[in-house]
């Protein structure tokens, strides 16, 4: 959720990103409040020397930070920068979910039909089991959005759900 919105199909993607940004800070909220390890995986912008901190403020000095800014990662979070759509995709990400004993993913953020889906399709491989919260993931392309969340559900065994469905409890 940390993006300076500024590609091609932006536009597109900022009006999802609106709708959605409810369902993720809820969905924050109650993952903190069950003690659950919140990992943000964001692109790097082709900023190459730069920390997740220098990302992050990067974005909300931009003219979109009243995106970024409600789903900020607080002191709890874990960072992990990538640089591809996958969030596997050549970062240490498999290593930390593995040092954290993590088996069950719950995915949100952007874009649905690329990087939620290529990163599905990864964690599948990887033996985890995968949750996608529907109302917190945006896309550029609705139409492709739809075929995307039925492919992680049907292909991968997904579970594709509503926020408000999902429970961290142990």
């Amino acid at each position: 959720m940390i993006n300076t919105y500024d590609h091609p199909d932006a536009e597109a993607l900022r009006a999802s990103v609106r709708g959605a940004l409810p369902g993720i800070g809820k969905l924050l909220e109650q993952a903190r409040s069950a003690n659950v390890p919140v990992i943000y995986v964001t692109d790097n912008f082709g900023r190459w020397r730069s920390h997740h901190g220098e990302l992050i403020e990067h974005a909300l000095r931009g003219p979109h930070a009243d995106l970024v800014a409600p789903v900020r990662p607080d002191d709890t979070s874990l960072f992990v920068v990538k640089a591809r759509h996958s969030i596997f995709y050549q970062t240490p990400l498999d290593h930390l979910l593995s040092e954290l004993g993590v088996a069950d993913l719950v995915l949100c953020g952007q874009v649905t039909e690329q990087c939620v889906l290529y990163s599905a399709l990864d964690a599948h491989l990887r033996h985890l089991q995968v949750t996608v919260a529907r109302d917190c993931v945006a896309h550029i392309h609705p139409m492709l959005a739809e075929a995307a969340l039925e492919m992680m559900s049907r292909n991968m065994g997904a579970t594709v759900t509503s926020s408000r469905s999902l429970s961290f409890d142990a």
